[in-house]
């Protein structure tokens, strides 16, 4: 893709991510990565101050001898997703409205 992902649209896609259900960190970056092209690298970072800011919450699960690490949308998560949710649908339409020609839908 060659538009560039800002951190609130990242933060938005993981949270979004994990609203059905924890996942376990590479489970949640292949989930991510199937909608924007981003590394592990990139993505554990933003994991980690997610966390720190009281969006996520999280928990060891041991697995075949080792443990993952699950990440868990908090309440506090829950209420800033919905709030990037309406941000996205607001900024989405002033977009459409200068990006997509009408002419070119019908």
């Amino acid at each position: 893709m060659v538009f560039q992902i800002g951190s609130a649209l990242l933060d938005a896609c993981v949270l979004s991510a994990l609203e059905e259900e924890p996942l376990y960190g590479y489970a949640l970056t292949q989930k991510v990565k199937s909608v924007v092209d981003i590394s592990e690298s990139t993505l554990y970072p933003v994991l980690r101050r997610l966390t720190k800011d009281g969006l996520l919450s999280t928990y060891d699960q041991p697995f075949n001898g080792r443990n993952r690490r699950y990440y868990v949308l908090t309440d506090y998560g829950k209420s800033q997703l919905i709030f990037l949710r309406n941000e996205w649908i607001s900024y989405k339409e002033r977009l459409d409205g200068i990006l997509i020609n009408k002419e070119d839908l019908g």
